[in-house]
């Protein structure tokens, strides 16, 4: 199974793809979309849809997953960064994938263990879940650890579904 992961930014959206083999895990490809910082914004989201849906339809995954937002002090920022998330969860979709959301807390506590855990662990530990990945930038990293937190709860529910006689989904 592939999972695709996605940071949302409205500047920058990282996303990552990597195959899930039973409790194997493999890096398949990661990158950024960047819409820039100028222009409008209808244009910058349309910049961001267009490139998702080709990683979508390049590395054919068969879900996704994609950071919640957070609120900031700046609602204008906040605002801007939710219309970019709207991107994030409407290209898988309208690709006919389902999609995970996970607030940044649990995607740390996923992937390090620690709910806090700071970006330089988060990629540590990325890293070496993925052995011998190259980031194409942090954001790119943000989103295999969103991809490998989709896949450790997906095998959960799995598990779950095993032992209560409901079978694999």
């Amino acid at each position: 199974m592939r999972v695709l992961g996605i940071d949302p930014g409205l500047r920058n959206m990282g996303w990552g793809v990597i195959e899930v083999d039973g409790p194997r895990l493999r890096h398949v490809a990661n990158g950024v979309i960047q819409s820039g910082n100028d222009g409008e914004l209808a244009a910058r989201l349309s910049i961001l849809f267009r490139g998702l849906s080709q990683v979508i339809a390049a590395h054919g995954p068969d879900t996704a997953a994609v950071e919640q937002t957070f609120v900031n002090k700046d609602a204008t920022g906040t605002l801007k960064l939710g219309q970019a998330r709207g991107i994030a969860l409407l290209a898988p979709a309208e690709a006919g994938l389902s999609v995970g959301e996970y607030a940044p807390n649990a995607v740390k506590k996923t992937v390090v263990g620690v709910g806090h855990a700071g970006k330089e662990q988060v990629q540590h530990m990325v890293r070496v879940q993925l052995p011998g990945v190259q980031f194409a930038s942090a954001d790119a990293a943000d989103a295999l650890a969103i991809a490998i937190c989709h896949a450790h709860h997906m095998q959960g529910q799995n598990r779950r579904r095993v032992a209560t006689g409901r079978g694999a989904a």
